[in-house]
C-alpha cells in the first residue's frame, strides 16, 4: 500500500497577522483566550493552521460588530466557516440581544448629547 503524505500547510504568526490584518499581539492574546491554537515548530515558533486565517477573521467581525473577546467563546462553533449565516446558539444569540441594547443605550446617549449642544450653539448664535 502507498500513502501519499499529506501535506499541512502552517503559517508562522507574522504569516497570519499579515493575512487577517490583525497584530502578532492580538494573535497571542486570542490564543490565550482560548480561541485559536498553534502548534510550536521544531524551532520554538507558533505555527498556525491554515483555517486560522478564517477563525481570526472572524473574530475580528464579531469584535468589530460589538462584541467583547469574552462574547466571542460563545460563537466558537461557527467561528471556522461564514459566522454570519450559521445559525448562532441559544447563548449567543442572548449576547447578541445584549451588546444591541448596549450599543442602542449608547447611540441614545450620544444623541442627547448631540441635541444639547446644538442647542447651546443655537442660542449663541
Amino acid at each position: 500500500m502507498i500513502r501519499l503524505r499529506e501535506e499541512v500547510t502552517s503559517l508562522r504568526i507574522g504569516e497570519l497577522a499579515r493575512r487577517t490584518g490583525v497584530s502578532a499581539r492580538a494573535l497571542r492574546h486570542y490564543e490565550q483566550a482560548g480561541l485559536i491554537t498553534s502548534a510550536r515548530a521544531a524551532n520554538g515558533y507558533r505555527a498556525y493552521e491554515e483555517i486560522a486565517v478564517t477563525r481570526v477573521s472572524n473574530i475580528r467581525y464579531l469584535l468589530d460588530a460589538g462584541f467583547t473577546l469574552d462574547d466571542v467563546s460563545a460563537f466558537r462553533a461557527c467561528l471556522d466557516g461564514d459566522v454570519s449565516a450559521v445559525p448562532p446558539s441559544a447563548r449567543a444569540l442572548e449576547i447578541a440581544r445584549e451588546r444591541l441594547a448596549v450599543i442602542d443605550a449608547r447611540i441614545a446617549a450620544q444623541t442627547a448629547a448631540r441635541d444639547r449642544l446644538a442647542k447651546a450653539l443655537a442660542t449663541r448664535g
